[in-house]
């Protein structure tokens, strides 16, 4: 083998000179950051459109790409790092203390410590105040100023299996035993070992921002702001969608599956079953209660337009369409209007920052004129409705009438629901809002949770390659997009909701792992859209997988992965 080899830098648009088995943090400080072009210290790189650890070692020609915490996959290299400075500190401040990083909130992730349990008894959480969270904060500053690296090693499974019983990391061991892989990938820091899904930073020295703060129970544990890198991220009120989260984990810990693992046995043990029918069960309580809210409120003389919001792919369509089932159980007429016939004509459309048509903007809807005629209907007059043809770009009228009788509800579903500024002519008590996302709330174990985007992201890719004709690469190429008009459009309107219905189900992510791996394997490795293809193949690897024979017709899953009783 030579000594010398070449790899393609292309962040520096150059073929540049490498010696087999040197890593990407010793190429990255040959070259330089100015050179790299990037604003903060490299944090990981794109290897042939595979994310990789910086502690990757090159030993034949690659493409190579740096990236440092601005980025999406550097930020979750980041969030992984922090949360093992985190797991360290508990170790050194709290010893015996098990840590549960539960699920991201308030632009954290919220944080819980337990005892174990002695004598069969159950674990006893710990309440943690000022002065531990003091002393954890002091660690992990630390950890930052001594600048540990974070080593990686692949091991028998076997061996780390052992590690992890010792350590109490029961989670981990349900995992790994599940999925029999021969050999497994674990980090250590300062003597600590642990296991994440992707790759860490080089070393603590990167993770130079970050703060714990209380929250409810536990803490929150945060990191850099999002939409810019060199600040602090700052909680924010997320009271419902606490509740909501908590609703959820309370149903999971009942039924006996917390994380992965557990759902993994399950599979084996031939209970997916017995958890689809308790899951849509669950889901069928919530909406009927949401329905009965919706009559007490009607016949107390509000509550006569529901507006039903939420992120794509949070299953807003099935969600509206079985509320109106419930309404009329409630003696209640529901009408529905779509928000999407109420677009402006394509030219008058706003552009993002891209230049693109932004359809996710509000001011995408004719608001003058849907507020007219929300107006006239809850009035008692007729109004003619219009039709939108997405071909032609332009808002139609074909005739189609509706005026509203005794007992009818409008209901209007979108995006922008729960903006004040769409029903800004509608009185306050004549509306009830609905915020629908997949708040998913199982854990692959208790360091690693799901992060609520990917598994609406999959729900997207599987339904747009199934229903729209689209490529996986196009979903992906979109998704960004998507997710900037979600955090000015949506997020920031999330509390105003009446009620938080969680859309997900506890099973989904085992009936989508073979709809999606399949789906994913069809984006090459010479496109950008791969690295994201491979990392949601890997994140669908955790599953084993689910037959979907159990699920209902009218299930909200069947939105997405077709077979629904509802026609959409």
């Amino acid at each position: 083998m030579s000594d010398s080899l070449k790899i393609f830098c292309e962040n520096t648009g150059e073929y540049l000179d490498i010696h087999g088995g040197e890593t990407l943090l010793e190429l990255a400080g040959r070259i330089g950051r100015e050179r790299l072009g990037l604003a903060f210290p490299e944090i990981c790189a794109l290897v042939n459109n595979k994310n990789e650890p910086l502690q990757y070692q090159v030993f034949a020609p690659k493409m190579v790409r740096f990236l440092d915490r601005q980025s999406a996959s550097g930020f979750r290299v980041y969030t992984r790092s922090l949360c093992m400075m985190l797991y360290r500190a508990v170790r050194e401040v709290l010893p015996g203390a098990l840590l549960r990083i539960v699920h991201s909130i308030s632009n954290g992730w919220y944080c819980r410590l337990f005892l174990p349990g002695q004598d069969g008894k159950p674990e006893v959480a710990v309440e943690v105040d000022e002065n531990q969270l003091s002393r954890l904060r002091a660690e992990m500053e630390s950890l930052r100023d001594r600048d540990i690296p974070f080593i990686r090693k692949e091991r028998l499974t076997r061996d780390i299996r052992e590690k992890f019983l010792g350590e109490g990391l029961f989670d981990k061991v349900e995992l790994l035993d599940t999925l029999h892989d021969l050999y497994t990938t674990v980090y250590r820091l300062d003597g600590v070992l642990d296991s994440y899904y992707g790759a860490l930073a080089p070393s603590t020295g990167v993770i130079d921002i970050f703060s714990l703060v209380s929250y409810k129970e536990g803490f929150l544990l945060l990191g850099v702001n999002r939409k810019d890198a060199a600040q602090p991220a700052v909680p924010v009120a997320q009271e419902k969608m606490y509740e909501a989260f908590n609703e959820n984990l309370r149903f999971n810990h009942i039924i006996g599956v917390d994380n992965v693992g557990e759902l993994n046995k399950a599979v084996i043990s031939n209970r997916t079953a017995q958890l689809i029918n308790v899951a849509e069960a669950l889901h069928d309580k919530k909406i009927a209660s949401i329905a009965d809210e919706i009559a007490r409120r009607y016949h107390e003389g509000g509550a006569r337009v529901v507006l039903v919001a939420g992120p794509s792919s949070s299953g807003k369509t099935t969600f509206t369409k079985r509320l109106a089932i419930y309404l009329l159980t409630n003696l209640l007429q529901p009408e529905m209007i779509s928000l999407d016939n109420y677009f402006v004509d394509r030219e008058n459309t706003p552009r993002d920052e891209t230049g693109d048509y932004d359809y996710e903007s509000l001011y995408s809807l004719d608001l003058e004129q849907f507020n007219a005629d929300l107006s006239a209907l809850l009035s008692g007059r007729e109004v003619e409705l219009p039709t939108y043809n997405f071909e032609l770009g332009k808002r139609q009228y074909k005739g189609e009438k509706l005026r509203i009788g005794p007992n009818t509800i409008l209901l209007l579903e979108g995006i922008h629901g729960l903006n004040p500024e769409l029903t800004a002519s509608i009185e306050e008590r004549m509306k009830y809002r609905v915020y629908v996302s997949a708040l998913t709330t199982l854990s692959i174990d208790d360091h690693n949770w799901i992060p609520t985007t990917d598994n609406r992201l999959l729900r997207r890719i599987i339904r747009d390659h199934k229903y729209r004709g689209a490529s996986a690469i196009e979903t992906l190429r979109r998704w960004p997009s998507v997710r900037r008009g979600e955090e000015r459009w949506i997020f920031p309107y999330q509390e105003n909701a009446d009620s938080t219905f969680n859309s997900s189900l506890i099973f989904e992510l085992g009936v989508m792992k073979d709809y999606g791996e399949a789906i994913l394997r069809d984006v090459p490795n010479d496109c950008p859209e791969y690295a994201e293809a491979y990392r949601l193949r890997r994140f669908l690897g955790y599953f084993l997988p689910i037959g979907e024979k159990s699920i209902p017709p009218t299930s909200l899953l069947r939105e997405f992965l077709g077979g629904s009783s509802f026609r959409y």
